[in-house]
């Protein structure tokens, strides 16, 4: 499932596709800075231990349109007064998470974020600091050139979204895709759900027709239940909206707390 690409004269290869190599795919979310960035990074070092492939790290910012109140709320937990995590204070976090942490990072943000810090510097920093990947999940399709040349200059895997109702463009969508498709299982933001009843498994094949390409799905998986039951159709599940939960209960004791649910969903999906 390797996958390569040629920038700028040089061979580029993946390093997010190690996620998806050896087994179905664990890959959790946390929004970085809530509650402190201490207890981020104690989280990671826990998630990683209990065998996550490949970490989100979650920039927050303070209008973030794809969440739902849970991650909502860790972003302002996040930017509050008594934190006011920047940027640059979660690249220092990469630079420190990059010293024990040897499976693929991602970031996901929002377009603003980026361009306010610039767009160019942004990317150049993910490389430097050892991130594989970046999610815009206000960048449609469409207006993807605005960052995709940048990440392909800098080998960083801009990876695509598809949600249920993209089915005339999931084609389309999956032939340009790098890194790994990112298969929204619901309508709406993240968050918990009690049920899922997208056809993810028509989903990921219509990707599969077009492109060998890893196919992730997200949006509401929140117990071990749930996360079985996607991993039959798509190579992992991302979990984000059920940790922060458990963060927000736990706060600075959550690490322990985060560390027994993934591994409760890792025995789940192998």
């Amino acid at each position: 499932m390797q996958q390569l690409r040629v920038t700028e004269g040089r061979i580029f290869m993946s390093n997010i596709y190690k996620a998806f190599e050896k087994h179905k795919a664990f890959i959790p979310f946390i929004t970085c800075g809530d509650p402190d960035l201490e207890t981020t990074e104690k989280v990671v070092y826990e998630m990683v231990d209990a065998g996550a492939d490949l970490i989100e790290l979650g920039i927050p910012f303070s209008d973030p349109t794809a969440e739902g109140p849970v991650i909502q709320e860790a972003n302002i937990r996040a930017l509050g007064d008594n934190n006011n995590v920047t940027t640059d204070d979660i690249f220092e976090l990469v630079i420190k998470l990059r010293k024990k942490v040897t499976v693929p990072m991602v970031f996901m943000t929002y377009a603003n974020v980026v361009f306010s810090y610039g767009s160019e510097k942004f990317i150049s920093r993910c490389k430097e600091t050892g991130i594989d990947g970046l999610i815009l999940p206000d960048i449609p399709y469409e207006e993807k050139d605005e960052f995709d040349p940048i990440c392909k200059k800098y080998d960083i895997d801009l990876i695509s979204l598809i949600a249920p109702t993209s089915h005339d463009r999931i084609k389309t969508i999956a032939s340009d895709a790098s890194g790994f498709i990112y298969c929204v299982s619901s309508l709406g933001v993240t968050g918990t759900r009690n049920e899922i009843t997208t056809d993810i498994g028509a989903m990921v094949k219509l990707v599969k027709d077009v492109k060998n390409i890893p196919c992730a799905v997200g949006f509401g998986i929140s117990n071990p239940k749930q996360a079985e039951k996607m991993s039959k159709h798509a190579d992992g599940v991302i979990v984000g909206s059920a940790i922060m939960k458990i963060i927000a209960k736990y706060g600075r004791k959550s690490p322990e707390y985060v560390g027994e649910f993934a591994r409760s969903m890792i025995a789940a999906i192998r």
